[in-house]
């Protein structure tokens, strides 16, 4: 099953576990596909330098290396204007189509609104774990 993390998954998956973490580690093990863009990269990037993550450059480096080693990498050659009030979410969406994406797992407003785009399911990361990959949180 293919299917594009946002980079708010990507971020919390890494810093700081639950859902999102678990959704990574089924990616790592090849449960799951997930695919990235230099887009998703450098948005990742972008986050992750923010001073409220206490994390030093070096730190952030070796993360988007790890990530871009990790998962499959897509070059989106089609342009997406679905998201108005959020640009960046577009390509998300770029990602997810040209990655033949199944899911995409978000926790942005606006692509959660979506709830599909173009046969692509855009899904909270609890849901995708339950509903999807029927898992259960500890005492469900």
């Amino acid at each position: 099953m293919n299917i594009v993390c946002d980079t708010n998954i990507l971020v919390s998956g890494i810093l700081f576990g639950g859902h999102a973490r678990d959704i990574l580690r089924q990616a790592s093990r090849g449960n799951v596909t997930n695919f990235v863009s230099a887009d998703i990269l450098r948005e990742l990037e972008t986050v992750l330098a923010r001073p409220k993550f206490g994390l030093h450059s070096e730190q952030t480096l070796a993360i988007i290396a790890l990530v871009r080693d990790t998962y499959d990498y897509v070059e989106p050659d089609t342009s997406v204007d679905a998201v108005s009030d959020d640009p960046d979410d577009n390509r998300i969406l770029e990602a997810a189509f040209c990655a033949d994406a199944e899911y995409i797992v978000s926790g942005d407003k606006h692509l959660l609104s979506l709830k599909e785009w173009e046969g692509i399911r855009i899904v909270k990361a609890s849901t995708f774990i339950q509903k999807v990959l029927g898992q259960h949180s500890p005492g469900e």
